[in-house]
């Protein structure tokens, strides 16, 4: 007599779900990143206890031996007001300033200045507390 249950029991595994759930999370966690683009040049930021996220335009950045840079792309003093212009004339005037903790503030108020004359806001990048 052969008795056998009426009752298979399938020992195969679907991923199909697993694989959608995987997608779900790497499309939140993509979604909620930090959309900052990092300044590459080596400037020592100062630090502030409330760090607003701001979506960058156009960079200038101020090393501590004075040299300016407009997008990474070395410019004059004399030459900066001409290189925002361009810059700016693309894109929506926000002009985010990476300038080192180190360098006078004097040198920041002419950089705000040309971009305040250019009809920019401005906005002073800093590294969290």
């Amino acid at each position: 007599m052969d008795i056998k249950s009426k009752h298979k029991v399938d020992a195969s595994f679907a991923m199909s779900s697993m694989t959608d759930v995987i997608f779900l999370l790497l499309i939140f966690f993509m979604l909620t990143s930090s959309f900052i683009t990092p300044s590459g040049l080596p400037v020592n930021l100062p630090t502030s206890k409330s760090s607003n996220i701001v979506m960058q335009k156009v960079s200038v950045t101020i090393t501590p031996d004075l040299q300016y840079f407009v997008n990474e792309r070395k410019v004059s003093l004399d030459g900066l007001e001409q290189a925002l212009k361009a810059e700016l004339n693309e894109k929506e005037g926000v002009v985010v300033l990476h300038c080192d903790k180190s360098v006078p503030v004097e040198h920041l108020v002419n950089v705000a200045s040309i971009a305040t004359k250019l009809e920019a806001k401005i906005s002073l990048a800093t590294k969290p507390d």
